[in-house]
């Protein structure tokens, strides 16, 4: 492929002019991206993420409240008061099906407000990982790979993921010429993709949100191409980009 791949290792790691003209994706695995493809799979009409609860009072006033979910999490921890947390196994069709999910975490939905500058903001994990492929290999644009990480700081689990991507993309021969992220994100991939659930589990964000984040979340989230679908941003909502118009 032509396109130049650069990887951000937090949401903090980059100026918003970074992202301008590129395809921006979005890696949070544990959990807002995993919570949105899941939502979005499961019937959800759209997510509309926002940085913090402030935002989400704001929006939620102006929805009907019979067609809304107000969702997020706070250090792990859901949200009081809203309908749901960050979790994607709570986001079963039963609960979404043709609901707008108001999001609102503690680093995913920042990174994705941050790429605002971006010329296409797309959501990737392990989950939708072939489907996400599938998109990227067409763009013509350059792709900036934002990883959320933590509160500013590095998240095995992101960084693990845009190595996938970009292992995947370039065919398992990384260009001499990617930049330095681009570098370690495959180096990384090639020495932990084996098990990838493993790694993951070992993660920073896993041990420390052991007693919060359930095992059957982390593995959930480490599951490969689990389902097709490709969430993308436009005028501040998140929809599935396969998803058919009813």
């Amino acid at each position: 492929m032509d396109s130049k791949i650069d990887v951000f290792i937090s949401s903090q790691s980059f100026q918003e002019e970074d992202l301008r003209g590129k395809t921006a994706v979005v890696v949070d695995v544990l959990r807002a991206s995993s919570t949105m493809i899941t939502a979005l799979y499961n019937g959800a009409k759209g997510v509309i993420p926002v940085a913090d609860m402030g935002d989400a009072s704001k929006i939620s006033q102006n929805l009907d409240s019979s067609h809304y979910l107000l969702s997020g999490e706070k250090d792990g921890v859901k949200i009081e008061g809203y309908d749901l947390g960050n979790s994607p196994l709570d986001y079963s069709r039963e609960k979404v099906e043709k609901k707008t999910i108001i999001l609102n975490t503690t680093n995913g939905t920042k990174a994705i407000k941050r790429a605002g500058l971006a010329e296409e903001i797309v959501i990737g994990s392990f989950l939708n990982l072939e489907a996400l492929l599938d998109h990227l290999q067409a763009v013509e644009t350059d792709i900036g790979l934002v990883c959320a990480g933590w509160k500013g700081r590095l998240a095995l689990e992101d960084l693990l993921c845009a190595g996938n991507i970009i292992y995947e993309l370039t065919g398992g021969n990384l260009p001499e010429n990617v930049q330095d992220g681009a570098k370690v994100a495959f180096g990384l991939f090639e020495k932990f993709g084996d098990d990838i659930e493993q790694a993951v589990k070992t993660s920073n964000y896993a041990v420390r949100l052991k007693d919060i984040v359930s095992e059957e979340d982390i593995s959930y989230c480490c599951q490969l191409n689990r389902m097709h679908v490709l969430p993308v941003m436009k005028e501040g909502i998140i929809s599935d980009f396969y998803g058919k118009e009813e």
